[in-house]
């Protein structure tokens, strides 16, 4: 389907009723309009006790995400709202729209113990209804007046926007921003990751971040053996040239139904690639698309994985880069008292 990752919705592993719908008349649109749907959740931060990520708490404003990546990871947590994994993670998009009030309230409970906060540990919080709703950029705006520490992950250039609010954490020694950088072919990045940015213009994000002060890195990742992988070289010299200072690398997961998706991504795309493709990631997998082994799942094993992590450590030693993420502090955190601030909303 156009502009979008999958082309289907896969059985919801927690429904016991499957619906199959009737198939469509040539005439009729050829993918679904993005539907957004209020998210009622009580709390905005969620915590994570996974020994191999990197960050304890996290923040996602959204819930689904319209980038429509055929490989994301998170595409199962659809499931647990009742959706697919398929379209519907990358249609029915959930909106916290009381995300930076619920915010406020947690980080100004005296339980609350200052930490890094990773936006977002899940799905990208500036995707394209961001631009529109908002939303992040004002839970940046609470972070940067309680001056609590902030890592960003994201795969659009619209967190350029932010950089007023990004420089004044800066100051702080108390924000990240690691831009996902998976190809620079044009049209590769069309077909995977549809509705992001193009990697230009992902490395012009790389250099305003870089330029003004704030800490800027690149997450090669997830890297698909067969597909992308012989780009790493490339991708991390061309994140060098743009100002990223450190990098990660990640091989390409596929939880639950993710591997549906993929492979069926994989028949419509690259079709004289798939079982080469799909091979090589099994042999990283003990045998299956996925190992949820702890310690496993973000590197991989075997001949293969090992090859993608002495490619990646090689090619960003020469690139000049570290594979060590800046330690970022918390020694700044207060809790604002009732005087204005410069983020005070009129």
């Amino acid at each position: 389907m156009m502009g979008r990752g999958a082309s289907m919705n896969p059985t919801n592993r927690f429904e016991r009723i499957e619906v199959v719908p009737e198939p469509v008349e040539d005439e009729a649109p050829d993918r679904p309009e993005t539907v957004y749907l209020r998210d009622r959740s009580r709390s905005v931060i969620t915590r994570n006790a996974s020994p191999d990520i990197g960050f304890e708490a996290s923040i996602n404003p959204y819930r689904g995400c319209e980038h429509g990546c055929a490989y994301c990871y998170a595409r199962p947590t659809h499931e647990y709202l009742g959706f697919s994994a398929g379209l519907d993670f990358e249609s029915r998009v959930l909106v916290k729209e009381d995300a930076p009030e619920l915010l406020r309230k947690e980080l100004s409970s005296p339980r609350w113990k200052p930490k890094v906060l990773s936006l977002s540990g899940v799905t990208d919080p500036y995707q394209p209804v961001e631009r529109k709703l908002g939303i992040t950029r004002r839970c940046v705006e609470v972070l940067a007046e309680f001056r609590n520490p902030l890592a960003v992950v994201t795969k659009n250039h619209l967190v350029t926007r932010d950089i007023d609010l990004l420089e004044e954490l800066a100051k702080h020694g108390a924000i990240s921003v690691a831009v996902s950088l998976t190809t620079l072919d044009e049209d590769l990045r069309r077909r995977m990751e549809p509705r992001t940015s193009s990697p230009r213009r992902r490395l012009d994000a790389m250099r305003k971040l870089s330029e003004a002060g704030i800490p800027v890195g690149v997450m090669t990742a997830p890297i698909i053996p067969g597909l992308n992988d012989h780009e790493l070289p490339a991708l991390l010299s061309a994140a060098a040239e743009a100002g990223a200072t450190f990098a990660a690398c990640v091989p390409v997961r596929l939880p639950g139904a993710v591997a549906k998706v993929f492979e069926d991504w994989l028949s419509r795309n690259f079709p004289e690639r798939r079982e080469k493709v799909l091979s090589r990631i099994r042999s990283m997998r003990g045998g299956s698309l996925n190992d949820p082994r702890f310690g496993s799942r973000m590197r991989g094993e075997g001949p293969i994985a090992e090859h993608i992590a002495q490619l990646f450590h090689i090619s960003r030693r020469r690139a000049g880069i570290s594979d060590r993420f800046p330690e970022l502090s918390v020694a700044a955190f207060r809790v604002p008292g009732d005087q204005p601030t410069l983020f005070d909303r009129p």
